[in-house]
């Protein structure tokens, strides 16, 4: 007969809830890690070549983003909408990079009759755009649909003039981000504003982890 003592029942009890906390703070990680983790980023599809000018008035081209990966966005210098909020949101992804990487930033305007290189400069210059990095492009309509539409699926429209609800109400656009890899394909696209959409805590990451992602790859 065993008569060795026995750890009392509040022991057993505590070891019971110490066990439950630690399988439940695992879980709780365990979904945090994977709420944030990528799916695979695959091509969906290429990026046409195309000729515009930047804000120094230089012609600007596909082959100046090879061997780069670049995040692209469309504005106009008008919008008194949700243009400078992608504006300030793409100017935060530009002071989150790490120096290390090589990535580029592209904005289209969708309102080129007015959006000079001289326009975008200033524009770019307010909201602390490095030029370095940073682009700003413009040109005739036809070409910035055909690379807006076209290759990087960012849509515009103009307001009719009936409809438009104050002077700065001329065009209505896709306020997503895209990211192009180093081989010039379509890899991807970030809502950035809208119900239940958190920049910095959901959608900057994001973007920062794809950005990682694409420059690893060959």
């Amino acid at each position: 007969m065993d008569n060795s003592p026995r750890p009392p029942r509040t022991i057993w009890i505590g070891f019971v809830f110490l066990f439950g906390f630690i399988t439940l703070a695992f879980l709780a990680w365990f979904i945090q890690i994977t709420r944030h983790q990528l799916q695979p980023l695959r091509p969906i599809g290429p990026v046409a070549n195309f000729s515009l000018t930047n804000q120094d008035g230089k012609i600007t081209s596909l082959g100046d983003f090879t061997n780069h990966v670049w995040v692209a966005d469309i504005v106009f210098t008008r919008c008194a909408g949700p243009c400078p909020r992608l504006t300030q949101q793409m100017r935060s992804l530009q002071n989150s990079l790490p120096s290390s990487s090589t990535a580029k930033l592209v904005t289209l305007t969708t309102d080129p009759e007015y959006d000079s290189p001289e326009v975008l400069k200033r524009y770019g210059a307010r909201f602390g755009a490095d030029f370095n990095r940073w682009t700003f492009l413009t040109g005739t309509k036809s070409e910035i649909a055909t690379l807006a539409s076209s290759s990087l699926k960012l849509s515009a429209k103009p307001v009719k003039p009936a409809e438009r609800k104050n002077d700065a109400d001329l065009f209505i656009h896709t306020t997503i981000f895209v990211i192009v890899d180093k081989h010039a394909q379509l890899r991807g696209f970030f809502e950035t504003g809208g119900d239940g959409v958190d920049w910095t805590n959901s959608v900057l990451p994001k973007i920062l982890q794809s950005v990682r992602q694409l420059e690893n790859e060959p």
